[in-house]
């Protein structure tokens, strides 16, 4: 183009004037971004200050961010998708250097930054900008055209497209027309070949055939409306990044790198001995911690929770990815109203003309569906309710809204299971499962509030430690039954100490294995591959207690921690070195709990498959009988996503002979659940399908002769299902211990 500078004053005030209108609108974006910032940490900074300590790095940790933020290694779960989103992340970073140069073109005369190989860093640039805006259209294809049911419709979500699509489409006719205003100047500063910018020496063919000719007042025209435009369009995005789930691009890395370096399986204990605490649990969004809300800024709202949550997929209200939006938006307007700090900017485009308070509130809530009699799950109607009652109530203050009633439902906070598949599948780190125990804590310890069964449940485990309230006597019946099926007595720990002995293992029973007859099966065959093994292992008997479990995931913490601190001084009594259950929600408390109530560090806690695979390694066990079974393995959540075990049940069912396994659609980390965590297991399902019939439906897509499973919960769930889906008499639940104990044994 030709210098502004050439053309004399006038051209002088018109080449400071640009850079000054430049300045001034640049100034006025970036302060705007960094106020709706700031306002933002505000809100966050209400919370109760996190213990980062929880949150410290390792060298593991640093990789798996890395892998996270770098490789989007979540995101590719959904391959195309996670493709889409690379080329939006990697495009963004290789544009930056491109819009960096073209603002540089705009503001000296078309002089481009002395950057080395310029001719192929402009092909990289439009390369990458054709492929970014495909990369629009096939998210708006995959939102509108393929309607995927996590994914959510309207203005809101289409916005951040028009925004990405313009600013690709300005930069490519910025190009075009720099290229026609440009035609007879010097080549080796303003042209580049052909061959380098075939996207927009395209549109320069296109544009001259409409009509626009080179070195035309037209073609200088364009490029200064296009360079505009691309300017304007880029600072209103960076406005609007921060007011919108796009803000994830900087509250993301953030969260990932702050997440949790504990097992997913450790909840935060309670200090229930503190005096000066005005409440325990979640009874305010700003009961919350400071990395919890973080979460809330963090969501991108992708819907990745929400399509593999037991709830959601079989009519509940419970949605985890409306779980944290809701609470983000409680937080923005209850934010804003103590802080007297607007949290949009410019307020006038988002705010309405209406006078008074208002807030977010959970209006009529509609059933999400009916119950499937076939298991077929399906996310939509849980998708629409909470779409439909999430609106905005005139006369409201938000600072006086509910968080539980009127920000979220009991209904929801007691329909989740527990099983941290939305925690598995996020993208960004959020933590959807330690909100809702705080919240369900609250409700318990403050206000006492929790369904009839649950509360049966609890009462009967302090009076009897379990939860159906058999009498304490009857825990240790199951020996004299375990001795009159295998002939083998099961000492207890007390009495190998009277004769002044001890066992190398605890064989912690369970309530369980302690009490229902059908898990009871499973214990004796365990007993019996240990004794034949060789290991020298023993029981408590009548001193064994409840882990605690139920009591801590329904919210009940007093409890728990009296349960856990009788066991762990029984435990301390016996010198106890190591301790293997066959209850992963036991296994999950004895590993990952315990210790933060003083049992020792020292003490190995395995799961019956662990310590199985280990025998079978090792020669002590060696399963020489076939067995023909077509066997498909159901993954216990607190086994699998709670503690990553998800081979030692598979080896052991391939050291069978004659046993092949399928695998489900959805397993091993993306298994879904039974339905029976979180204290689900004592309490009725009151809409849409039982979430243990979905899965039992699942598990027979594949047509299996067995179900197998690691985790009496499980068992019993899929035994049920089969039952209700009358596939009883084709297919059987085993536990992998029953099949690797008749390959054993030989019955």
């Amino acid at each position: 183009m030709p210098s502004l500078l050439a053309a004399g004053s006038v051209g002088q005030w018109l080449f400071w004037g640009r850079w000054a209108l430049f300045a001034a609108v640049v100034l006025i974006a970036v302060s705007m971004f960094a106020m709706v910032v700031q306002r933002r940490i505000l809100y966050m900074r209400l919370g109760v200050p996190a213990v980062f300590t929880r949150y410290q790095r390792k060298l593991k940790s640093k990789s798996s961010f890395s892998a996270q933020v770098l490789g989007h290694r979540k995101l590719l779960n959904d391959v195309r998708s996670g493709i889409m989103h690379l080329v939006y992340f990697y495009g963004f970073i290789v544009l930056q250097f491109g819009a960096a140069d073209l603002i540089w073109k705009g503001l000296n005369d078309g002089a481009p930054l002395p950057l080395p190989y310029y001719s192929w860093f402009s092909l990289t640039q439009e390369m990458t900008v054709t492929l970014v805006f495909a990369a629009v259209l096939y998210g708006a294809f995959r939102r509108y055209g393929e309607r995927l049911p996590r994914l959510k419709r309207g203005w809101k979500p289409s916005l951040v497209m028009w925004f990405i699509g313009s600013l690709m489409l300005t930069i490519l006719f910025s190009l075009a027309f720099e290229r026609l205003a440009a035609a007879k100047a010097d080549p080796a500063v303003h042209l580049v070949e052909a061959g380098y910018a075939p996207v927009s020496v395209l549109l320069v063919q296109l544009l001259q055939s409409a009509g626009v000719q080179p070195e035309s007042a037209a073609a200088h025209a364009g490029f200064e409306l296009f360079w505009w435009l691309h300017l304007l369009v880029l600072l209103s995005f960076l406005v609007y990044v921060p007011q919108s789930k796009h803000f994830h691009l900087l509250t993301a890395p953030v969260n990932l790198w702050f997440r949790r370096s504990t097992p997913p399986g450790r909840l935060t204990p309670l200090n229930l001995e503190d005096e000066e605490a005005e409440t325990f649990g979640a009874g305010k969004v700003e009961h919350f911690t400071q990395k919890q809300m973080l979460d809330l800024y963090a969501c991108v709202e992708c819907g990745r929770c929400t399509n593999v949550c037991p709830a959601a997929s079989t009519g509940k209200l419970l949605s985890p990815m409306h779980l944290i939006v809701k609470l983000r938006d409680h937080l923005t307007e209850k934010g804003a109203a103590i802080t007297s700090k607007s949290p949009w900017l410019p307020a006038s485009l988002w705010q309405s003309k209406a006078n008074g308070p208002k807030a977010h509130v959970m209006g009529g809530v509609i059933p999400a569906w009916e119950a499937s009699a076939d298991g077929i799950t399906n996310i939509e109607p849980t998708m629409a309710a909470q779409a439909g009652a999430w609106s905005i109530k005139e006369g409201v203050k938000p600072e006086e809204v509910e968080l539980i009633g009127e920000v979220l439902t009991e209904e929801e906070l007691w329909a989740c299971t527990t099983c941290r598949n939305c925690e598995e599948q996020c993208p960004v780190g959020n933590e959807h499962v330690d909100k809702i125990i705080d919240m369900r804590r609250y409700l318990v310890l403050m206000e006492g509030r929790l369904p009839s069964d649950g509360q049966r449940a609890l009462q009967n485990i302090e009076r009897q430690s379990n939860p159906w309230g058999l009498p304490r006597a009857e825990r240790a019946a199951w020996i004299s039954e375990c001795e009159s099926r295998t002939g083998i007595r099961v000492a207890t720990m007390q009495e190998l100490r009277q004769q002044g002995k001890k066992a190398d293992v605890l064989l912690w029973a369970g309530s369980m294995g302690a009490y229902d007859m059908r898990s009871r099966r499973v214990l004796y065959d365990v007993v019996r591959l240990l004794n034949h093994a060789g290991v020298s292992f023993a029981t408590l008997g009548l001193e064994e207690k409840s882990s605690g479990d139920t009591a801590r995931r329904i919210g009940n913490e007093l409890l728990f921690q009296e349960l856990c601190r009788e066991n762990i001084e029984t435990i301390n009594k016996y010198e106890i070195a190591h301790i293997v259950t066959a209850c992963p929600h036991t296994y999950n408390t004895l590993k990952n709990e315990y210790p933060d109530f003083g049992l020792r560090q020292d003490i190995l806690v395995e799961h019956h498959t662990e310590l199985l695979a280990r025998l079978l390694a090792d020669g002590s066990l060696k399963p020489l009988h076939t067995i023909d079974e077509r066997v498909t393995v159901h993954d216990s959540c607190y086994l699998g996503r709670y503690n990553d075990t998800y081979e030692a049940p598979r080896s052991l069912l391939r050291a069978i002979p004659g046993v092949t396994i399928e695998e489900m659609e959805r397993s091993r980390s993306n298994g879904m659940c039974c339905g029976a965590g979180g204290g689900l297991m004592w309490m009725e399902e009151h809409s849409g399908t039982r979430v243990n019939h979905a899965r039992t439906a699942q598990a027979l897509e594949v047509k299996p002769s067995v179900i197998s499973s690691a985790c009496p919960y499980c068992l019993t769930m899929l035994e049920d299902g089969l039952k209700a889906l009358s596939a009883e008499e084709k297919v059987i639940a085993r536990d992998v211990a029953e099949l690797l104990a008749e390959s054993v044994f030989g019955e």
